[in-house]
């Protein structure tokens, strides 16, 4: 049985203003302590072997959950005497861990698909798997890099190098972990996971693997968060956004829509955001919608530039949108083009394929990826293959924008929802 350790011996300095007498975990979100709504969340799932990591005030959250029974679960606890970081009281308990087990934060308010995670953890043979996901706020969050299947390359903690571009995956404190894993911490000694054991395990070669989801993990750290989440909660959006249920999205083409149009980019330096860009994906969002670009990039069947070159593009747009608090949920390109002919063109992508745009492959894939209910979607680009794409994937609506045009798709966006 996978077991789910939870680490809950914060004391929550940075939301003293909210809790001073209670541990951190137990901070009440919308009636009920976050760590409660943690331990109903695995329970709902079939989880229901708990291991709490206590430590200051910890005796008040034993005496609340006791044995876990009232919640339908078996609780065990480790009380920490000492702090030993993030990390150091997993190598208390590896007698426990003799299977891959879930790692949760206590101050970690999320409804996600337990079993989605850990079938991606179990299908790669994965050491450890790591909950990644977009947020508002890149600039200034620890991030992590990966490979194109998705195994873990290296670790861009903050504050970043100057310069630096990137995918907007931040690492969310979310983990399933293997007993190989447990036996790299130290007993007796403080680690933490992130700075400490991730890096080791990736440096002793161990298969790290980001698992990537839109679903809502957020740490309610600090007052400000801690009132977010609440609202979220409150409003129905922590739940609506489990991968379980069907979402609703906003398609956007990239060049002409988000980035200006410049022929054909193919070179980092000349993507630019259109005005009103950011602000548009901000809208999104707060309307709970997904933003998920679908763009035909013939850069690669002409040769202009290599799938790494293309890569390091859209890792620019990512960083000029974090830069602005705004993000992408997930970006699907076609390489191809069906017209050959030219001597320094790759002959292999020069083919007619389902994926490039008035085909909708690229929606449907996107649809089937991310629970998208395509009859509740729109399809925004300045094409007319945008637009027919949109209608052939059978979105709700399929619009059409100028090309370049400072705060067209922003105008757009509000009358759209206005009227839905």
């Amino acid at each position: 049985m996978t077991r789910v350790v939870i680490i809950a011996g914060g004391k929550g300095t940075r939301i003293a203003s909210v809790a001073s007498e209670i541990p951190k975990a137990m901070i009440p979100v919308c009636g009920k302590p976050v760590l409660e709504r943690q331990i109903e969340m695995a329970c709902r799932q079939g989880f229901t072997e708990i291991t709490l990591l206590i430590g200051h005030l910890g005796d008040l959250i034993k005496d609340y959950f006791g044995d876990g029974s009232k919640w339908g679960v078996h609780i065990d606890y480790y009380h920490e005497r000492t702090p030993l970081g993030t990390a150091g009281a997993l190598a208390e308990i590896r007698h426990q861990l003799t299977e891959d087990y879930f790692v949760f934060y206590g101050d970690t308010v999320m409804d996600i698909d337990m079993a989605c995670m850990l079938e991606f953890h179990r299908q790669r043979h994965a050491d450890a798997t790591l909950y990644l996901h977009p947020n508002d706020h890149p600039y200034d969050s620890d991030l992590v890099v990966t490979s194109p299947d998705g195994r873990v390359t290296s670790f861009l903690h903050k504050p970043h190098p100057e310069g630096s571009v990137y995918h907007n995956l931040v690492n969310a404190a979310l983990f399933i972990f293997s007993p190989q894993v447990t036996e790299t911490i130290a007993r007796g000694v403080k680690s933490h996971i992130e700075k400490d054991i991730l890096p080791r395990c990736l440096a002793c070669g161990m298969r790290l693997y980001g698992y990537v989801s839109t679903e809502y993990v957020k740490d309610m750290g600090t007052p400000q968060r801690y009132e977010q989440v609440t609202e979220d909660w409150r409003s129905g959006r922590v739940e609506s956004m489990r991968r379980t249920n069907k979402r609703r999205a906003v398609f956007l083409d990239r060049d002409g829509v988000l980035n200006e149009d410049c022929g054909l980019v193919y070179q980092p330096g000349q993507v630019t955001l259109i005005e009103g860009v950011a602000e548009s994906l901000q809208l999104i969002h707060r309307h709970g919608f997904l933003a998920v670009v679908v763009t035909n990039q013939s850069v690669i069947a002409r040769n202009l530039c290599s799938f790494e070159e293309l890569d390091i593009i859209n890792q620019t747009l990512e960083t000029l949108l974090g830069k602005k608090n705004a993000y992408i949920d997930a970006l699907y390109y076609c390489p191809h083009h069906p017209d050959g002919g030219y001597p320094e063109e790759r002959k292999e992508y020069k083919v007619s394929c389902t994926c490039r745009k008035p085909a909708p492959g690229l929606l449907l894939k996107a649809a089937e990826d991310l629970n998208i209910d395509l009859s509740q979607s729109v399809m925004i680009g300045d094409r007319e293959s945008d637009r027919e794409a949109g209608v052939r994937a059978g979105v709700r609506a399929s619009i059409l924008i100028p090309t370049n045009h400072p705060g067209a798709l922003q105008e757009t966006l509000l009358n759209y929802f206005a009227n839905i």
